[in-house]
């Protein structure tokens, strides 16, 4: 995500663009050349605040993390010290460095089992350790808001999809690992029955207004949910998958993990201040996204060593 929107801040006219990024979800050969570039971690506070000093920042978009949602609840340490202090190390270099918006990409997660379809005024009810920590960043934001007059925009995407994702990543972003597993002729492993929906977004209709958010007064202090209205369950997903890259595979259904069963979302507000979006119909993504797939192969995956939790761990990710 952060690659496409490197590329619509550049695409808009912006000229100055200093990319950060530690590479563990992500490649260098995403980036964009005409961008700066300085490997490293949001949880080192103090290259943060050499950055923010010698670059004087107008704007932060805070787009890292570790968002492996099912994971979190078994590497509960990592994912607070990645996607929460890191955070917090960003917000705090914004506020001592006066820095005019910082945009966030939250999550729908925050608002766990909720009414449907979820919209902003919801009480948050978050049912994992990602979402708490992605709600602790949006309070944050607040309280920063009121004590320190640091402007803020939040975006809550979901399931955002397309080019340049890690598809080798076993814990993330399902389409992408169910391309990986069509390409190495292995079967498609759905967590339950299958009948979970979700509403998968195109990053062609994310990425562009999460860009261009600072230039947008009414979006200033205000969350968003962005993403698409039309849902699929996971069983539809995988055959509409299947059928983009031209081959099928076996499915197998694994014992039911802990999640969310039904999770799509509301964009009224999104829409009244940004306008329409959902303009890719998910076989139209999920064909531009296989054809990159195949471009570049098969990425290998690799299990997650730090494991602080095995209690309850599906047998998959042991």
């Amino acid at each position: 995500m952060g690659a496409h929107v490197v590329n619509e801040l550049l695409r808009q006219g912006d000229t100055d663009v200093v990319a950060f990024d530690d590479l563990s979800g992500g490649f260098r050969e995403n980036l964009n050349p005409h961008v700066t570039f300085v490997e490293g971690s949001i949880l080192d506070a103090p290259l943060i605040n050499h950055l923010c000093e010698q670059y004087q920042f107008d704007y932060i978009y805070h787009l890292a993390a570790y968002a492996a949602e099912g994971l979190s609840h078994f590497i509960k340490r990592f994912n607070y010290e990645n996607n929460l202090i890191g955070s917090v190390n960003l917000i705090n270099a914004a506020v001592n460095y006066n820095v005019k918006r910082f945009v966030f990409t939250s999550s729908i997660a925050v608002y766990g089992e909720n009414q449907l379809p979820m919209h902003e005024e919801l009480p948050p009810m978050p049912e994992d350790s990602y979402g708490i920590a992605k709600y602790a960043v949006e309070q944050e934001l607040a309280v920063s808001k009121r004590l320190f007059d640091l402007d803020y925009t939040i975006f809550r995407p979901h399931n955002v999809y397309g080019e340049l994702q890690n598809i080798g990543d076993k814990y993330r972003n399902v389409i992408g690992i169910f391309m990986n597993h069509i390409m190495q002729e292995e079967p498609l492993v759905i967590f339950g029955d299958g009948e979970q929906t979700r509403a998968f977004t195109h990053i062609a209709d994310v990425a562009p207004h999460i860009a261009r958010a600072v230039d947008i007064p009414e979006a200033s202090g205000e969350i968003f949910n962005v993403g698409s209205d039309k849902y699929v369950t996971v069983s539809e997903l995988a055959d509409l998958v299947m059928t983009a890259m031209g081959k099928e595979v076996r499915v197998i259904n694994v014992h039911a993990r802990e999640e969310v069963k039904h999770a799509y979302c509301s964009h009224e507000k999104f829409r009244s201040i940004f306008g329409d979006t959902s303009q890719v119909e998910l076989p139209d993504g999920l064909d531009r996204m296989a054809d990159w797939a195949k471009s570049v192969g098969p990425r290998a995956s690799s299990l997650f060593t730090d494991i602080e939790i095995r209690k309850n761990l599906p047998d998959s990710w042991k």
